[in-house]
């Protein structure tokens, strides 16, 4: 490429829609049909290359096979296709459950969805339950209209799984992707216990983890490298969910979602919060808001806590209440500033899928020993430097440390139920100054997160404040006490790049309880 720059907006028609894109425009030596990724600084922006104009990749209505992964060969026998719903909780922009509906269709049988509401999830309260549920109650609505079943298994899913399907003879089992430790061992177990066909679809990523590398990535920019090559034969729009033509044969009952919630061991004194609603309609209106509204500003605001200018999709995100790659495609119909596009899609594609890569292939993701060698030999050099200052998990959670800024932060969290994002980098870093060891900072610092945070518990919180604390998908820095070589935050460098006077004040002011 020899020539780069950005052109006017223009109108392209792409199959029966039309898409407002900044075009592209370069000269280069290439054929007309030869397919492009185009970074511009850090977008990822997927095209085809015909003539001298780059046009968005045009929906493909064929499902990947490279997005799906047979968990379990077997003869099995014939009925129903049981998708089990878990991280991917939503009818449309869904790889898992497209795929789910093409093989019932194939086969000519009945289509259903299940969810297992297990009693505890990790450090999971009634907030994350109860948003969760709610979304999930839209689920059924919606695929009602569809001719789909939901149904609703409370307990345990190595238990409770397999007496559904061998209840109903379900033919082949369907799941979407996570890689957790947790949801790995549900589905080994649940594979111990039947004798049908299970394949599993990463329908969370636009490509699929583990296609994009058969390893753990160093850094983000080994993976966006793999990413670049990769995101034109993924970057598709969705085909349509079709009403499905065959209908269950089971008995159903109505859900009581009610009397499903008290059969749940979790802690209900962290209320629920209002100022987000739960579901696939509320998180494609915020998605549609953000990109209105708030994406041209996205490079100068995201980092500044006083702002309103971050997404506020990550809860969506973590729930999968709304699809990453959904949000990509309509992101690259909006002209906004190349900065802030940048910026956007970075996290939204790059980062989150970084975090995948981690927590997929490094066991020790929620560990010390999962950090990098340099950062291991780092902190344990500094193990036994003099902090300054020292709390316990009782004043961490309280707020209750001298710093009224990271307190500010944790109480954002407690309130609110999302810390700001720039605010969680200190928020992680300033427990690895305040504790003991760092095996006692990643304790802490991930059991606040996931206990009150909507979106915690997630490959995001995870890889974030592995990167925090340990030095993962980071560099080595000036050495100083107790962080060794761990890139440091200071309070003076919040000072200098926001006002915390008055995101303290607004933390204070804040009341979302229900």
């Amino acid at each position: 490429m020899s020539e780069f720059f950005m052109s006017r907006p223009i109108f392209l028609p792409i199959g029966k829609d039309c898409f407002k894109l900044s075009i592209a425009v370069f000269r280069f030596g290439c054929s007309a049909a030869h397919i492009m990724p185009l970074l511009c600084i850090n977008t990822l922006i997927l095209v085809y290359h015909v003539s001298e104009y780059l046009l968005l990749r045009t929906a493909s209505h064929m499902i990947d096979n490279r997005r799906v992964k047979i968990l379990k060969e077997s003869g099995g026998r014939r009925g129903p296709v049981v998708l089990w719903m878990s991280r991917d909780q939503r009818m449309n922009d869904n790889w898992a459950l497209l795929f789910a509906q093409e093989l019932a269709m194939k086969q000519k049988t009945s289509l259903a969805v299940l969810f297992c509401l297990v009693p505890q999830f990790l450090s999971a309260t009634i907030r994350q339950y109860g948003f969760m549920t709610r979304g999930l109650q839209e689920v059924e609505k919606n695929l009602k209209k569809k001719n789909i079943p939901f149904f609703l298994l409370t307990g345990l899913p190595e238990i409770e799984m397999p007496k559904f399907f061998n209840r109903y003879k379900a033919g082949t089992i369907v799941a979407d992707f996570s890689p957790l430790r947790i949801n790995r061992r549900w589905k080994e177990s649940v594979m111990r216990n039947i004798d049908i066909p299970f394949y599993e679809v990463d329908a969370h990523n636009i490509v699929p983890c583990w296609t994009v590398s058969p390893k753990q990535e160093y850094s983000a920019y080994t993976l966006r490298l793999k990413l670049q090559r990769l995101l034109p034969e993924f970057l598709d729009d969705f085909p349509s969910l079709k009403k499905h033509p065959y209908n269950w044969e089971g008995k159903m009952s109505i859900l009581d979602w009610e009397k499903s919630l008290k059969t749940i061991d979790v802690d209900f004194t962290i209320k629920e919060v209002d100022w987000i609603q739960p579901g696939e309609k509320a998180a494609n209106r915020a998605m549609e808001e953000f990109l209105k509204n708030k994406l041209s500003l996205y490079d100068k605001q995201r980092n500044d806590p006083v702002s309103d200018g971050q997404s506020n999709l990550s809860p969506y995100l973590h729930f999968g209440q709304i699809s990453p790659q959904r949000t990509a495609l309509e992101a690259l119909k909006v002209f906004a500033h190349k900065n802030s596009m940048d910026a956007f899609l970075e996290e939204l594609i790059v980062r989150r899928e970084l975090s995948d890569n981690f927590c997929f292939y490094n066991a020790n993701y929620d560990n010390i020993e999962g950090f990098p060698a340099w950062a291991q030999k780092t902190l344990n050099e500094h193990r036994n430097d003099k902090r300054e200052h020292l709390y316990t998990l009782e004043q961490f959670e309280n707020a209750c440390t001298h710093d009224e800024l990271w307190n500010a932060a944790q109480m954002e969290m407690v309130k609110k139920g999302k810390m700001q994002g720039y605010m969680r980098m200190y928020w992680a870093k300033k427990i690895l100054e305040w504790t003991e060891s760092p095996e006692q900072a990643m304790k802490i610092a991930i059991y606040l997160n996931d206990r009150y945070e909507l979106d915690g518990r997630d490959p995001n919180g995870y890889a974030g404040i592995a990167w925090s604390i340990g030095g993962v998908h980071d560099r080595a820095w000036n050495e100083r006490p107790v962080f060794g070589k761990i890139r440091y935050m200071s309070y003076n460098g919040c000072k200098a790049k926001f006002d915390i006077e008055k995101y303290i004040e607004k933390v204070h002011l804040y009341r979302g309880e229900l």
